[in-house]
C-alpha cells in the first residue's frame, strides 16, 4: 500500500521556497506525491497549478497541475523582499501541516525554508527555529538533527550554539539521548535493524589520550562502554579527522558528531546540493532542504531544487519503510 502524500509547507514566500517547489513538482513527475500548502499567489507566474480539498487528491491531480491546498496570506509576495505581514501565514501552513501528518492525511512533512528573524518580527515566533516549533506542536522535549546524504549520515550532539558552549552542552543525558534516538530512528524509517554507529570525539585526536583534552577519558568512553548493544554497535570515542574518508564510512551507517561544524562540514563538502535534513524524535516523519531562503536569488529562477527533490524523496522512501 502506498502511503499518503507529502505536506510540504510552503516557507517563506519571499525566499526561494515556492520556485524550488514548482521545480520539484516538475522533475518528479508523479514519482513522490505531494501537496504544496501555500497561498497561490505566491508561485512563480505561469505555474499550473490545481487547488484541492484534501491531501489524497494530489495523487490524480500531479500528473497535470501543481497541487495546491491554499491558504490566503495576508499580502502577496515579492521575491527577495520579506514582508512581515505575511510571517502569520507561514506559522499557519506549518500548523496546518503537522495536523495532516498526526492525523494520518499526509505520510510526512517536508518543510521549504523560513527566516526565524521574519517570524519574530512579524508574528512574535518564540521559537530558535522550525525543528524547536514543530517539537513544541507535536509535544515532544528531545529531537535531533540528522543531515543525509547519499555518502552519509551524521548527527550532531549539540546544534546552534557557540563553540565556547559546547563542552557545558555536551553531557552524558545529552549524549545518551542522541545515540538512543537516531538508533531508533535507522531501525524504524531506515530498515536497518542493527545499525552501526561511530561516534566522534569532542578534542583533537579524540583527546590524545587526556593531553589535548579530558572529556574523552573522563565521561565519554566510560558512557559508550555502558550503552547496551544488543540491537546496535557503538564504536567511539573517535578522531574526527579521519572519521570521513570513504573507507571509514564503510564501516558505520551513521556518525555521531560533538557540534555542528563537526559534522556538517563533511556531509556538505561529499555533496553540497544533495544534503537532506531530518529530525529525529518527533511522532512524525519530518525533512528539510539543508539550505536557506536565499532572498538574494529569489524570483530569478536559477534556485536549484535538487536538495529539496531529495528531502521528498527520502520522506517519501521513509514512510514507505515505516
Amino acid at each position: 500500500m502506498n502511503p499518503a502524500p507529502i505536506a510540504l509547507s510552503c516557507g517563506d514566500p519571499a525566499g526561494i521556497g515556492p520556485e524550488i517547489a514548482v521545480k520539484a513538482w516538475q522533475a518528479l513527475g508523479g514519482e513522490v506525491p505531494f501537496v504544496w500548502l501555500g497561498d497561490p499567489r505566491h508561485l512563480p507566474d505561469g505555474t499550473l497549478f490545481e487547488e484541492i480539498d484534501s491531501p489524497a487528491d494530489a495523487v490524480d491531480v500531479m500528473p497535470r497541475a501543481f497541487p495546491v491546498l491554499a491558504h490566503r496570506f495576508a499580502r502577496p509576495a515579492q521575491p527577495g523582499v520579506p514582508d512581515m505581514e505575511n510571517a502569520q501565514g507561514v506559522i499557519d501552513v506549518l500548523k496546518h501541516a503537522v495536523a495532516l501528518v498526526q492525523t494520518g492525511q499526509a505520510s510526512a512533512l517536508t518543510t521549504a525554508p523560513i527566516s526565524k528573524q521574519v517570524l519574530i518580527d512579524g508574528a512574535g515566533f518564540a521559537y530558535p527555529g522550525h525543528t524547536e516549533f514543530l517539537a513544541a506542536l507535536a509535544g515532544v522535549d528531545h529531537v535531533v538533527m540528522m543531515l543525509a546524504g547519499p555518502q552519509l549520515r551524521v548527527v550532531p550532539a549539540t546544534i546552534h550554539i557557540p563553540l565556547a558552549e559546547v563542552p557545558h552542552a555536551l553531557t552524558p543525558d545529552v549524549l545518551r539521548a542522541t545515540i538512543d534516538i537516531t538508533t531508533r530512528a535507522l531501525q524504524q524509517f531506515f530498515g536497518i535493524p542493527h545499525p552501526r554507529i561511530a561516534v566522534a570525539g569532542l578534542n583533537p585526536h579524540a583527546g590524545e589520550g587526556g593531553k589535548l583534552g579530558h572529556e574523552e577519558t573522563t565521561w565519554i568512553a566510560r558512557l559508550l562502554n555502558e550503552l547496551p548493544q544488543e540491537d546496535r554497535s557503538i564504536k567511539g570515542p573517535l578522531p574526527a579527522d579521519t572519521m570521513f574518508h570513504a573507507a571509514a564510512r564503510a564501516t558505520y551507517d551513521v556518525a555521531i558528531a560533538m557540534y555542528h561544524d563537526q559534522a556538517l562540514i563533511p556531509i556538505k563538502t561529499l555533496d553540497f546540493d544533495r544534503g537532506v535534513n531530518v529530525t529525529l524524535g518527533l511522532p512524525f516523519i519530518r525533512t528539510s532542504p539543508d539550505h536557506g531562503t536565499a532572498f538574494d536569488i529569489a524570483g530569478q529562477g536559477i534556485a536549484n531544487p535538487t536538495s529539496l527533490i531529495e528531502a521528498l524523496r527520502l520522506a517519501h522512501n521513509m514512510a514507505q519503510t515505516r
